[in-house]
């Protein structure tokens, strides 16, 4: 059987406040009997301790306990508390009416009913005067004479003696600690139950959401109530699901843009193919050349995409050794110089490409400077220029890429790096290449502990800029 949070949050707290009653229930009548009836019994018994002279003293005297037979103001006499008589002359005297005894204030055990609860028993336990019914809990102090017991001096416990009114009060007493521990429980499961609801409501919630994120629907959201771990975690949760719409959106263009740019060349594939074979169009060589480019542009998206997905992923392979950048960035810049030509472009160099120890793949940073180059000459206008900048800032090596016109609008640079995207007023299609090659840069350099941030070109165009960690032998 599912056993939902909030019941066992309520059973949890109800349980504890139940436990919590009932062990202050059993300890104040713990309390009530073992200590504050033990307290009295214990200082009752003290006290007889103390009536144990004058009862020596008057048995010495009179030879016996018929004195004290049927002669209870005698009896009480002997167990009442006075001043030192070391003749003990008041043992078997009575003073005349009015007359004045050198007592002592009754010590605060006497109010307790003590000289109700004792008895004198003769050497064979039967009762001489006192209290009629003494039982087996009674305590016994035997009564010495030159070394020879002669009597008893008997205790009743406290609670032997109670009277039917003490008994009722204290069941009053216990049932009024029992009626407050049931108050106590029911406000104890009215908290817990209220309490249940209150801490698992945005639970309940987020369930709820998730669920709708599950099916599909990442326009859901938690509605946040409050500013404490519950209400920080449903804003995580709304952060957590705005990444998710996100990355769905994403991957729906994403989709949308490979179909495009995979349908692009396919179909003119498919044109030319269908244009020879119905003789429409001759098999010459110019043709096989289109056949070609359009065969090495759909090679080069999807090399780009399994780079991509692999960069992702973080299984992009590198082997990091030294390698001097500045040797690797020269080598690319001769490799693209007769195409720069061939565009109308100049590509130069600003300042000395000097010896810079880097950390890198040679691969990946070959991969890397020609997306750049191929990126500034795919979209720079005939008669302008590349220009390529290299300087040491601090312990980072700064590599700078411009071009000249057409730019890109300040608010679009940021976006650049998206995957697929082109700035279509002079950046777009029509210039070639699929939108990728600066998502995988950016990975590039990333991967290598780097940077790649653009900006505006004092050139009219764009100046990526690449920082590099700087090694040093």
């Amino acid at each position: 059987m599912k056993t939902r949070v909030t019941t066992k949050l309520f059973v949890a707290i109800f349980a504890t406040s139940l436990l919590v009653t009932v062990a202050m229930g059993v300890a104040a009548r713990v309390s009530f009997t073992h200590g504050f009836l033990g307290y009295l019994n214990e200082q009752s018994q003290a006290r007889i301790d103390d009536l144990m002279p004058g009862l020596v003293a008057a048995y010495r005297k009179n030879g016996s306990w018929e004195f004290l037979r049927d002669n209870p103001r005698m009896f009480f006499r002997l167990i009442r508390p006075q001043r030192e008589d070391p003749d003990n002359t008041a043992a078997d005297t009575i003073p005349p009416s009015g007359a004045a005894r050198p007592f002592d204030p009754p010590p605060d055990v006497e109010l307790t009913g003590l000289n109700l609860r004792v008895a004198v028993l003769d050497a064979n336990r039967q009762l001489v005067i006192g209290h009629p019914r003494m039982t087996d809990k009674a305590v016994l102090r035997p009564v010495e004479v030159d070394g020879v017991v002669v009597g008893w001096l008997a205790l009743l416990p406290f609670e032997e003696v109670t009277v039917a009114a003490d008994v009722r009060f204290q069941a009053q007493q216990f049932r009024a600690t029992w009626i407050v521990g049931g108050l106590g429980a029911l406000i104890a499961a009215l908290v817990a139950y209220g309490l249940a609801r209150l801490f698992l409501a945005p639970v309940r919630r987020m369930a709820r959401v998730a669920g709708k994120l599950a099916s599909g629907d990442y326009s859901a959201r938690v509605r946040v109530s409050s500013t404490d771990e519950i209400g920080e975690l449903a804003q995580d949760f709304n952060q957590l699901a705005a990444a998710l719409e996100k990355n769905e959106r994403m991957r729906r263009a994403f989709m949308a843009d490979v179909s495009h740019e995979l349908r692009t060349p396919l179909a003119v594939l498919k044109g030319e193919l269908e244009a020879i074979e119905d003789g429409v169009r001759p098999l010459t060589i110019d043709s096989i050349h289109s056949l070609q480019a359009e065969i090495s542009l759909l090679s080069k998206l999807v090399s780009d995409l399994y780079d991509l997905s692999l960069s992702d992923a973080g299984a992009l392979s590198y082997r990091k050794v030294l390698v001097d950048a500045g040797g690797v960035l020269r080598m690319s810049l001769d490799s693209y110089r007769e195409r720069a030509a061939q565009h109308g472009l100049r590509l130069s160099e600003r300042g000395a490409l000097c010896e810079l120890p880097v950390l890198a793949d040679e691969g990946r940073l070959r991969q890397l400077f020609g997306n750049l180059l191929e990126n500034s000459l795919r979209y720079t206008d005939a008669g302008g220029e590349v220009q390529v900048g290299v300087r040491i800032e601090g312990a980072q090596v700064r590599l700078d890429f411009e071009d000249s016109a057409p730019g890109v609008a300040p608010e679009l640079l940021p976006r650049l790096f998206e995957r697929f995207y082109r700035v279509e007023a002079s950046r777009n299609r029509a210039s070639g290449g699929a939108g990728l090659g600066l998502a995988i840069c950016r990975n590039i350099v990333e991967a290598h502990g780097g940077q790649l941030s653009a900006e505006p070109s004092s050139l009219g165009g764009v100046r990526m800029t690449i920082r590099l960690p700087l090694t040093r032998a």
